[in-house]
């Protein structure tokens, strides 16, 4: 006589219209039978629409074809077709589970008694999959984690603000070169995620921080012709100097402040209208906080008042990680 699970077996390997029980059956004893989708599909059921399954039809042809043509790997983990799998993306959401004060440990933020001037929500510390996706998304141009990445920034700014109106998201500026170089700024495709996602709809991000000394398209322009017979001979000759980082990373304290001290300015358009308003700044990493203390000051000197500061990660996570952010009304 055969088993109840080898009538299941026979009664389900045909039937396409089984049920939960008699697939789960079916999958278990011949995996094969049903593969598991490698791109994790969201829509589970079968669409009974015609327009609907013609659709994912033509949506999973182009991702097949966009995969033969850029092929891409996971930024985290290295997995095929896709710029990041499913499990990273998951361990970078648990990394961002909890968001949580992040001033304590940067010098200049924090005054000679102790006291914090400015006070910082971090997303998540900046280590594992987090600080590889940042890596990754300011570097090397992956800007489609900036969605994942959408996700985490609206939580921590939801735990700064305490679901409470009034308040605006002013993104802190990137540099000229910097631009240039990658194309986009990370921190205000961000918040054009979030805006698109509606994850904060009472809270509106202003960009009314610009960089001084920033040149126009024109003197960019004119600049890039001017270097160009030097370029060209450095690249032939190889009598170049060794370039250094457009950014600060490798700096210390000292040379981060003096970098950044005076760099910042309110738009000129913005001057009147930003006086009175509650401004959180939004950065991607924290270190030791002198673009913040820098954005702060100049965003104070226009009439607004900072009443905080969010980012994605803090590099100096282990000594205060553990005091949960709340919301804390200036």
């Amino acid at each position: 006589m055969q088993s109840l699970e080898a009538q299941a077996f026979r009664m389900t390997l045909f039937d396409s219209n089984a049920g939960p029980q008699g697939r789960r059956i079916r999958r278990r004893l011949d995996p094969d039978l049903i593969a598991p989708d490698p791109a994790g599909a969201r829509r589970r059921g079968w669409d009974h629409s015609r327009p609907g399954r013609l659709f994912a039809a033509l949506h999973g042809t182009l991702t097949d074809l966009l995969a033969l043509l850029v092929p891409v790997e996971c930024v985290c983990c290295e997995a095929e077709d896709t710029v990041l799998c499913g499990d990273c993306a998951k361990h970078v959401r648990q990394l961002c589970k909890q968001p949580f004060r992040a001033e304590g440990e940067s010098p200049a933020l924090v005054d000679v008694d102790g006291t914090a001037k400015l006070g910082v929500v971090a997303a998540g510390p900046y280590r594992d999959e987090l600080a590889r996706c940042l890596l990754s998304f300011k570097r090397f141009g992956q800007w489609r984690v900036a969605a994942v990445l959408a996700q985490c920034l609206g939580k921590a700014a939801e735990a700064a603000i305490g679901g409470q109106p009034g308040y605006c998201l002013v993104p802190v500026p990137t540099s000229g070169r910097a631009y240039r170089r990658r194309g986009f700024s990370p921190v205000h495709l961000v918040l054009r995620c979030i805006r698109l996602r509606r994850i904060l709809p009472y809270c509106p991000s202003l960009d009314v921080l610009e960089k001084r000394g920033d040149p126009t398209a024109s003197g960019v322009i004119l600049a890039v012709f001017w270097r160009l017979p030097a370029r060209l001979a450095e690249a032939v000759l190889d009598t170049g100097a060794p370039k250094q980082a457009a950014g600060q990373k490798g700096l210390g304290r000292g040379e981060r402040a003096s970098r950044v001290r005076g760099s910042m300015r309110v738009r000129r358009r913005w001057t009147k209208r930003l006086s009175g308003r509650r401004c959180i700044l939004v950065d991607d990493v924290l270190t030791t906080g002198a673009t913040l203390a820098e954005a702060a000051r100049a965003i104070t000197a226009a009439g607004g008042v900072v009443c905080g500061a969010v980012v994605l990660a803090a590099t100096r996570p282990p000594a205060y990680a553990s005091t949960a952010a709340g919301y804390d009304p200036p």
